[in-house]
């Protein structure tokens, strides 16, 4: 391949949405990318580190392989799906989803009907089955609605957020926050050493799939405002009440 024709090749793949989902290893995507320098074809989620120029997408391991590329021995495309079990259980802050992979709690959220909320858990892991959980998923579950209660008793779960490495590192910091205190985006932004990164962070904040257990609740505005809250501002208002030693209703 000439030059000009590897850079523009480069180009488009790095254009591609799906380019992305590959370089964050996304396991939630529902595509296949093949490497014509190996002959192989890989799930987004692989290990592998592809040039741009040497990557095609195809929808499914059947596009891929009547392309002329076979599976990857690493990734295992064809291997059967992930298994995500989940238990949901009443809190003051309404009906709360946790869910458990192999790995640990992926998602903690939080709405006022059970069925919303399992398919909300559906579209974000549109690859996994999901299951009922065990008594393992109820003792986290059982876990999680303490904490909503009883702010002071921190989770110990094994956790398996799923996000971009900026991401992990604003989740990580706002483990770090102790239940009664606040911080501002602006304030957090500083902590992880991204001081001119405050949008990325409260976007950051916005993708926090583990409610309650990663307390974005506790970032606010840099006047004090309570800002937005993907899971409701007044729940947001009363998790903040609650971890002040004030009782507060949720409207």
């Amino acid at each position: 391949m000439k030059p000009t024709q590897t850079a523009a090749r480069a180009l488009a793949t790095q254009s591609d949405p799906r380019w992305a989902a590959v370089l964050g290893r996304d396991r939630n995507a529902t595509f296949y990318y093949s490497v014509a320098t190996t002959g192989v074809y890989c799930k987004p989620s692989c290990g592998a580190r592809p040039r741009p120029e040497n990557v095609a997408f195809h929808a499914s391991c059947d596009a891929a392989e009547a392309a002329g590329f076979r599976p990857c021995k690493r990734c295992r495309p064809r291997s059967r799906p992930e298994v995500l079990r989940h238990a949901i259980g009443e809190s003051p802050l309404g009906a709360v989803l946790l869910a458990q992979s192999a790995q640990g709690v992926c998602a903690v959220l939080i709405g006022d009907e059970p069925a919303p909320l399992l398919d909300d858990l559906r579209r974000r892991f549109p690859t996994a089955r999901i299951e009922a959980g065990d008594e393992t998923t109820v003792a986290a579950l059982a876990q999680v609605l303490a904490q909503v209660s009883q702010p002071q008793r921190a989770v110990a779960l094994p956790l398996d957020a799923r996000g971009t490495a900026f991401q992990q590192t604003v989740w990580q910091a706002l483990r770090q926050i102790p239940p009664g205190e606040t911080r501002s985006y602006a304030e957090l932004a500083r902590a992880i050493g991204a001081p001119a990164s405050v949008r990325a962070v409260a976007g950051a904040c916005a993708a926090n799939p583990l409610a309650v257990v990663v307390p974005c609740h506790r970032v606010l505005r840099s006047d004090g405002g309570l800002s937005g809250y993907r899971w409701g501002v007044a729940r947001k208002r009363a998790l903040l009440a609650a971890e002040a030693g004030r009782t507060e209703a949720r409207t």
